[in-house]
């Protein structure tokens, strides 16, 4: 068992959230903090091991599993097992997953983010992932385990004023509010993440990864990985 290893999944059943962009770019946010993070992709796309496999190996070290993979050779615990340097964890989550994986997938997290997106069905699927992950996942409101990530949102539109009331009605802290820019599809196509960037590449968007950083960071006591 290895002490002291933060643990954030990123999840939601629909796909298209933004889910990978969002583990890559905390994935390589911890590598440049020294956190030696472990990326776990759960997605059968692998976009998140893709992604890895792009960087450059003179960046800070990221390790990765492909969790989506079945090994028949060797045991689950084993192909899943984490580096004894490593102290962060960042799951990107399937889509489409059932209420058991959930469980499975979320279990000791620190924190959890669920990004959604500013569309009605998009919105209407979000009130349905969160009840499950508030009564299966039985993660804790009042310890904020629980952040939603606005994503892709445009401001002063009206399906962005939509999703802001709607999130604001769930009771869930917004972790972040995430602009819809093409600076992450450029980071991502290198191996990339956003805190890789030159800083005036990057200036827009520090404000709202500021906030989320913070919102990991409140009350993130490290949990146990086995």
């Amino acid at each position: 068992m290895i002490q002291n290893v933060r643990k954030i999944v990123v999840v939601n059943p629909k796909g298209g959230s933004g889910k990978t962009t969002i583990a890559t770019n905390l994935a390589s946010y911890f590598a440049l903090q020294g956190a030696q993070p472990t990326l776990v992709d759960y997605d059968p796309q692998g976009s998140s091991m893709h992604w890895l496999d792009s960087r450059d190996a003179s960046l800070p070290k990221i390790h990765g599993i492909a969790a989506y993979e079945q090994n028949m050779r060797v045991t689950r615990s084993f192909q899943l097992r984490i580096p004894e340097q490593c102290r962060c964890v960042i799951v990107d989550s399937p889509a489409g997953f059932t209420p058991a994986q959930m469980r499975d997938i979320t279990r000791g997290a620190n924190k959890v983010l669920m990004p959604v997106l500013p569309s009605r069905f998009d919105t209407h699927a979000a009130s349905r992932s969160i009840a499950d992950l508030l009564l299966v996942a039985k993660l804790d409101r009042g310890k904020r385990q629980l952040g939603i990530v606005a994503n892709r949102t445009r401001q002063n539109t009206r399906y962005f004023e939509t999703l802001m009331r709607f999130l604001t009605s769930l009771d869930i802290p917004v972790a972040t509010v995430l602009r819809d820019t093409q600076a992450y599809v450029r980071a991502s196509e290198s191996g990339l993440g956003l805190f890789d960037l030159k800083s005036h590449e990057r200036i827009k968007e520090r404000p709202a990864w500021t906030q989320l950083i913070d919102f990991l960071n409140a009350e993130s006591a490290a949990t146990a990985i086995a």
